[in-house]
């Protein structure tokens, strides 16, 4: 080799060494921690240590070169074809390669003028100043040992008049023992009741069925998830009177903890233009033989409008292990909705795209889990494994695909909705009969499918639980007014009366009660016998809408106008406008006619 090329090879090398510069912490390292790791690893945060400060990230960095590696860290299970979502946690190849060469090459700082502005979070509250904080009333006192424990808490929100609500943001407390939270609106007192009942803060079971979503959106916690504040059109209606209703799951830490969550509510000044829709995917009948790896759901349902997907959340219990969500448009082409290849319970997520995704009607949203039931799944929370059917508590199983969709008009919008609803009823109607196959005396149960029977139009089904809800409680005033409004439903008025002269023996001051008899004698053609039930129901309570609308009915059979026209008017005072104020409305009108011959 000559000299001058010689000289070439090396002048080539020192060029590329000038173009692989050294990774620093300041430079380099710095804005990965902030941006992908401080949301949880920061003072105050529900991660276990800081990542913030170079010496905090010096003295954990071959930790953090394996679990980047490996996967484990950051916790975004979503894989990169299932699209782009707000605040995901995702390295990419270059950025957990660059940690590698730092931690390599003895973690330098670098010069402290690259270091990017440290975040700050002002009282440790990353949406800004919440409008409303509310806090757990009294600390939970989580055990030290035993096993993970699920506990509800209703939190009364103070509000004096309807607010929009863009968004909230929940701290749980503890961060050391709270692993993650389940959200919904009551906007009755069920679960204030139910929370009151127990001696200590909250109650174990079940979310009452008034517990919902607020209309539209998803609402929940696990560590590091933020949802960013929605636009002021599209934020949720809260009503006053209304409960968070927050499910912890919380695991002991081998100490007495107290946990005491607050959430921090941020309203808009003006009512939603627009509201979305939660479509629920998944199956009710979950039924995994012991032993089985590969036990496979699916579900499926065709759009009958075009929408805009604004997020993904899938949600399974511990024996999950792939989650697929597919659209498939009309033309045949497919896309990811969701892909998570390794499911873990610990990690949920509300998954919510950074643009929305456009889906035509006709579109086919798909979804398709897989279970395994060995001693071979680590995850396994019953070794030796057993068979394991749908259910809402952490042993049992769920496999459900939500999608939060917008239509383009209102029209559209109550299209979806109504088939959206349908959809979901039918399938909760099977969750609620596989429960009650393993525990056939549970009122609550009964009562709460019943009333899904009744709300798809099959009142003889809804008798058949209301009934045996009652014989379990034969002196349950609340469970013999069930049966009968159930019993009118089916058309078995003779049936339904007996029912709720039962009631009343139990319960002689109830006012629906005395309303239902009333409109049940009164289709019997027993005029004066129903208004005799509906005037009590309204000497009890001068505000039951149902009494004064059946009651001018009753007044008009007996030809008695004048009182028709009074009940009508009161009603109208009470009644929001909608069909059934038109309806009570052209009575009234008619009933005036008559007065007038």
């Amino acid at each position: 080799m000559t000299r001058g090329a010689l000289l070439l090879l090396m002048s080539a090398a020192m060029v590329g060494a000038r173009e692989t510069p050294e990774v620093t912490f300041t430079r380099d390292v710095a804005p990965l921690m902030y941006e992908t790791c401080a949301t949880c690893h920061r003072e105050g945060g529900p991660a276990p240590f800081s990542l913030i400060t170079y010496d905090q990230v010096r003295r954990r960095a071959t930790q953090i070169a394996q679990v980047t590696r490996s996967g484990f860290m950051p916790p975004w299970k979503a894989e990169p074809e299932s699209g782009d979502f707000v605040g995901q946690r995702r390295l990419s190849p270059g950025e957990i390669q660059l940690i590698q060469r730092w931690v390599e090459a003895g973690t330098p700082e670098g010069n402290p003028r690259d270091l990017p502005r440290r975040p700050t979070w002002p009282d440790g509250w990353l949406l800004g100043t919440p409008d409303l904080i509310v806090t757990l009333e009294a600390p939970y006192g989580l055990s030290a040992t035993g096993t993970d424990v699920f506990r509800i808490f209703a939190i009364p929100l103070p509000v004096a008049a309807t607010r929009f609500v863009r968004g909230i943001e929940f701290h749980p407390g503890n961060a050391r023992v709270v692993h993650h939270a389940n959200i919904r609106v009551d906007p009755t007192p069920a679960s204030r009741q139910l929370d009151a009942a127990d001696p200590s803060p909250g109650y174990d079971g079940l979310m009452p069925r008034s517990a919902a979503y607020p209309e539209g959106h998803f609402l929940g916690w696990t560590p590091g998830q933020v949802a960013p504040l929605v636009p002021s059109d599209l934020a949720w209606r809260l009503e006053p009177g209304s409960d968070l209703v927050v499910q912890l799951h919380m695991q002991p830490s081998g100490a007495v903890e107290e946990v005491k969550p607050s959430i921090g509510l941020f309203f808009g000044h003006d009512p939603p233009r627009h509201t979305p829709t939660i479509l629920r995917l998944g199956s009710q009948s979950i039924d995994i033989p012991p032993g089985e790896q590969r036990y496979v759901i699916t579900d499926a349902y065709t759009l009958p409008v075009d929408v805009d997907v604004l997020a993904v959340q899938p949600h399974a219990h511990y024996r999950a292990r792939e989650i697929k969500g597919i659209a498939t448009l009309p033309d045949g082409s497919t896309r990811w909705m969701m892909h998570i290849t390794d499911w873990d319970f610990r990690w949920q997520h509300v998954y919510r795209e950074v643009a929305p995704i456009a889906l035509p009607r006709g579109t086919v949203l798909s979804m398709e889990y897989t279970f395994d039931n060995s001693a071979e799944n680590v995850r396994n929370p019953q070794l030796p494994p057993v068979r394991v059917s749908w259910g809402q508590r952490t042993q049992d199983e769920m496999g459900d695909l939500w999608f939060q969709l917008l239509a383009r008009s209102d029209r559209d919008r109550a299209t979806l909705a109504r088939d959206v609803n349908r959809k979901m009823t039918a399938e909760d109607v099977n969750g609620y009969e596989t429960m009650l196959r393993v525990s056939p005396d549970d009122t609550e149960l009964h009562d709460d499918v019943a009333l899904l029977y009744l709300g798809l139009g099959r009142p003889a089904d809804a008798v058949r639980h209301f009934a045996a809800s009652a014989a379990i409680q034969p002196q349950s005033a609340a469970a013999q007014y069930n049966l009968g409004t159930a019993l009118a439903a089916a058309s078995r008025l003779d049936e339904a009366a007996v029912a709720l002269r039962r009631a009343l023996t139990i319960n002689p001051g109830s006012a629906a009660t005395y309303a239902n008899l009333g409109a049940v004698v009164l289709q019997q053609g027993r005029v004066a016998d129903a208004v005799k039930y509906l005037e009590e129901a309204i000497r009890l309570d001068p505000g039951n809408l149902q009494g004064l609308n059946t009651l001018s009915s009753a007044y008009a059979a007996s030809g008695r106008f004048d009182r028709a026209v009074e009940m009508a008017d009161a009603a109208l005072r009470l009644v929001t406008p909608g069909p059934l104020a038109d309806e009570i409305r052209n009575r009234r009108d008619a009933y005036r006619g008559n007065l007038k011959r």
